[in-house]
């Protein structure tokens, strides 16, 4: 039996700025994430049972379940924090105080996320949230796997991946960007950011 089952995001076919086509298409990528995760558990549970543990390909699929596991669960936080319907920021928020008081403005933190999405490469850009240092930091995730900041939590994630918006965008990926902020789902996000500070 499968560990993981793909969630279903059709509630999002609509969204504005974004086609049917690229959704569906994303949303197929995703389930992909999802069956590669699943199938690498079942070789790495199988390959220790018969004693490979000491092997390449044991060491290969090991690397590469971070990968995919990833992948699986960065898509998971992106398509939560978004939604068809518009959404605003609430100002009164927590978390609105808060990116204030770290970036200086609303406008200055907007500014600095959608530069980290834009950045030349493949990845993913994430507003993070540091308990340790009770500070918010705006991060590159490069592909899946490389610039996590351990022990911190995920407030916003944005996929910049080519596939997240060619079809609609081309290589217009700013354009992309402004209509992906239209899309955010304030209310997950600052809901995210209030669990992981009542922690």
């Amino acid at each position: 039996m499968a560990v993981y089952q793909a969630k279903n995001f059709d509630h999002l076919l609509g969204t504005p700025g974004f086609s049917d086509q690229l959704l569906k298409n994303h949303f197929t990528l995703y389930q992909g994430y999802v069956t590669n995760t699943n199938k690498l558990i079942e070789e790495l549970e199988a390959m220790t049972k018969e004693g490979k543990v000491g092997t390449p390909a044991y060491a290969e699929l090991k690397r590469r379940f971070g990968w995919e596991f990833n992948g699986m669960r960065l898509h998971e936080l992106y398509f939560e924090n978004m939604t068809k319907e518009k959404v605003d920021f609430p100002e009164g928020s927590s978390l609105f105080k808060k990116i204030v008081q770290d970036f200086g403005s609303f406008e200055t933190w907007e500014k600095d996320f959608k530069a980290t999405g834009a950045m030349r490469g493949i990845g993913w850009a994430a507003l993070y949230y540091d308990p340790v240092a009770n500070k918010l930091f705006n991060t590159w995730i490069n592909e899946h796997d490389v610039g996590h900041l351990s022990t911190c939590s995920i407030i916003l994630i944005m996929d910049v991946f080519e596939h997240a918006f060619m079809i609609d965008y081309g290589l217009k990926r700013a354009d992309y960007i402004e209509a992906f902020f239209k899309a955010i789902d304030w209310k997950v996000v600052v809901n995210r950011y209030e669990k992981v500070k009542a922690k």
